[in-house]
Order: C-alpha cells, then sequence, then structure tokens
C-alpha cells in the first residue's frame, strides 16, 4: 500500500485511456478468472470482493460484520456487474460495470486532490503510476 494524492482528473484520464484502460482491465479480469473459461462466477469475484473489506474495517479498525450482511453486500456487487443476469460476469460487462463504478468515484472526488492509501495493484494506483509517468516524460 502507499500513500498517493489524486483527484477525478486522474481516473477520467485513465478511463477515457482505452489502451491503459483496457489493458488494465483485460489483467484483471484474466487474474480472476481462475478456471480460465472466459467468464467470472460468482466465486472467482468474491476474492477481490472481499479484498475490498467493505464491511470488515470501520475506519481502519477490524470489525466483525453479521455474516448475513456480507454475503448479501457482495451477492449484491456481483449483480451490478453481472448485466444479463445470467449468474457470470463476461469480460465486456466487467470493463462496463469497472469504468462506470471509477467514473462515479471521480464524480465523488471532484477537482480537488485528495490523499488516498491504495492498494499496489488497484484500478486507483494505475492511474496514478499512469499520470505520473505521463507528468515525467
Amino acid at each position: 500500500m502507499s500513500v498517493e494524492v489524486l483527484d477525478s482528473a486522474t481516473i477520467v484520464s485513465f478511463v477515457e485511456d482505452e489502451e491503459a484502460f483496457n489493458a488494465f482491465i483485460g489483467d484483471r479480469f484474466s487474474s480472476l478468472d481462475v478456471d480460465r473459461d472466459g467468464c467470472l462466477s460468482y466465486a472467482e469475484m468474491l476474492r477481490d470482493l472481499q479484498g475490498l473489506r467493505v464491511l470488515e474495517t470501520h475506519f481502519g479498525v477490524d470489525v466483525k460484520p453479521d455474516p448475513d450482511e456480507v454475503a448479501h453486500v457482495y451477492g449484491s456487487l456481483f449483480g451490478q456487474f453481472d448485466h444479463d443476469a445470467n449468474g457470470s460476469v463476461d469480460l465486456e460487462e466487467f470493463k462496463a460495470e469497472t469504468r462506470r463504478m471509477m467514473l462515479a468515484v471521480a464524480d465523488d472526488l471532484g477537482f480537488l486532490p485528495v490523499q488516498m492509501v491504495l492498494e499496489e495493484d488497484s484500478f486507483l494506483k494505475k492511474a496514478v503510476e499512469r499520470e505520473l509517468t505521463k507528468v515525467a516524460a
């Protein structure tokens, strides 16, 4: 993990860079598609969703959430990706939903820079790295 400074423009720029965005999405999708069938099952996505620790921490402090609530939240998140509700997420669904979610994050951030703690292989970290590479060039 690292502390990075970013704003909405950092995220929007990365999402709009089709080559960089598609490369990241393709790599992430491939890393999740354990059985290599070209679709993500709930079980395959669950590991990544659990890594978000949406309900397992409260302001950085570990908490023990209600298992039913956790299952409901992760099921709802999976449903957001599974646009055709067939029980699996293909690459296009994954790409479209990731794009939608990241643009929503950008919209919420606004134009003022904020400091965030980012996971090394996260979407936001890749967006920051891309921006730093552009600035250094």
